[in-house]
């Protein structure tokens, strides 16, 4: 069980890195590269077909601003893509749209070329989808999911109960 990782700027690096740690969490195989859909397309689709051939079965997608490298990922695939829409910021300023515009072009793919998409900057959601897509093929995945959601549940009850001071 392999899920590719894209992204397509050094600047993405950190927030997608979360992704990469989740699957680690859960002994998932991943390569990540960092490829842009609009300055570096030929290596794209040469780079998606040798992750086809390697026996990858998700990949989660980063992009920021116009946000095409899910998309374009998408329509040279039938896998599943996982599309994290990224907030742009260049140290010490925003675009200024929070990463709206981001979320608009991940969501709003033509008919019959679907992306799943997460919440802006989310990347951690982006691998728990991409696991929860594995669980279906892979049982112990699912198992692991599973306890992990228990867990959650069991932390969040015994909290629930409390008085807090605000």
């Amino acid at each position: 069980m392999k899920v590719a990782i894209f992204f397509g700027s050094k600047s993405d690096m950190d927030t997608m890195k979360k992704a990469a740690d989740v699957l680690k969490e859960f002994g998932v195989e991943y390569k990540a590269f960092i490829l842009s859909a609009h300055r570096a397309s030929a290596l794209l689709f040469k780079t998606i077909e040798q992750v086809e051939n390697e026996g990858f079965e998700v990949i989660i997608a980063g992009a920021g601003l116009s946000a095409a490298l899910p998309g374009v990922i998408a329509s040279h695939t039938v896998l599943p893509v996982v599309g994290v829409p990224l907030e742009c910021v260049t140290p010490g300023k925003s675009n200024g749209l929070g990463g709206m515009d981001a979320l608009l072009s991940v969501v709003q793919m033509p008919p019959q070329i679907p992306v799943a998409c997460v919440g802006i900057n989310s990347a951690k959601n982006a691998a728990y989808l991409a696991l929860q897509i594995l669980s279906i093929k892979y049982p112990e995945i699912k198992e692991k999911l599973l306890a992990f959601r228990k867990k959650l549940a069991d932390d969040a009850a015994a909290n629930g109960g409390m008085g807090v001071d605000l």
